[in-house]
């Protein structure tokens, strides 16, 4: 009996499915119809082929109609733009041109969605000031590069960490520049063998934000495309984008509520 209760959930784990959330999103229906602009690229060592390459057949599994793009440039394609529900971006550095950055932040004002993980997101167009007040921080250095350390749980009603514990991972540790005006989910705190004069400082790891209409998902979690075999990693990022594919749908939420003291 136990034999064939462990094999169940390990043939649940290997198809992706939901096992943290189906208390919380019976129906998991949220990005079904959705059209979810997939975009990839900048630098590689973030593995963006390889992501794709795991979260799309996700997606598609869970009914969203999947644009795909390897170039900023449909950022100015204005079409595509007011059809969409969902931006994923997973593109680290580059830079965006005037008329690219225009064509982002005016959709999701509008309330199309934004959801991305590590530098994909907030490592970004590091020229680009006001992308940064949208996505709401700033990748800035990641002490000791990968190592192991310890994610902790700060919101435990939220649809997004509901039900999940503090976990252990062995990545990045992002340091990142952080906008007041987010909702922190989650955070680490800091070693200082590395840097000492931050050791204990507690960082935001996970969080939303509002960017006029549009909703923004962002978890510093996943340097490569590996780390997202920690069951909670993915699982977070999951409900992060289905959160944020809800911004045309759902009402505007107050998350202007800090969670990190």
């Amino acid at each position: 009996m136990k034999r064939n209760i462990l094999i169940s959930l390990l043939i649940c784990l290997f198809l992706g499915m939901n096992v943290f959330a189906q208390s919380i999103n019976p129906n998991n229906d949220s990005l079904k119809g959705k059209k979810v602009l997939y975009i990839y690229g900048g630098w590689e060592g973030h593995e963006p082929v390889q992501c794709k390459n795991l979260l799309i057949p996700w997606l598609k599994s869970e009914g969203a109609e999947v644009i795909l793009s390897d170039s900023l440039g449909i950022y100015t394609n204005e079409q595509i733009m007011n059809s969409i529900d969902l931006i994923i971006q997973s593109w680290t550095m580059g830079s965006l041109r005037a008329e690219e950055e225009a064509g982002l932040t005016k959709a999701v004002k509008n309330g199309v969605g934004l959801a991305g993980w590590h530098g994909g997101l907030c490592d970004s167009f590091r020229g680009s000031t006001e992308y940064q007040f949208m996505t709401g921080g700033q990748w800035v250095q990641h002490p000791g590069g990968v190592i192991d350390y310890d994610v902790n749980i700060r919101d435990h009603q939220d649809t997004v960490t509901k039900g999940l514990k503090d976990f252990h991972i062995h990545s990045e540790q992002y340091y990142v520049l952080v906008d007041p005006n987010v909702k922190v989910l989650a955070t680490t705190t800091c070693r200082g063998d590395k840097i000492s004069w931050i050791e204990g400082c507690v960082m935001p790891v996970v969080w939303k934000k509002s960017y006029g209409k549009g909703r923004i998902f962002y978890s510093s979690l996943a340097h490569v495309a590996k780390d997202f075999e920690t069951p909670e990693v993915l699982e977070i990022m999951k409900r992060g984008i289905r959160w944020a594919a809800q911004s045309k749908y759902e009402k505007t939420e107050s998350l202007i509520h800090p969670m990190y003291k």
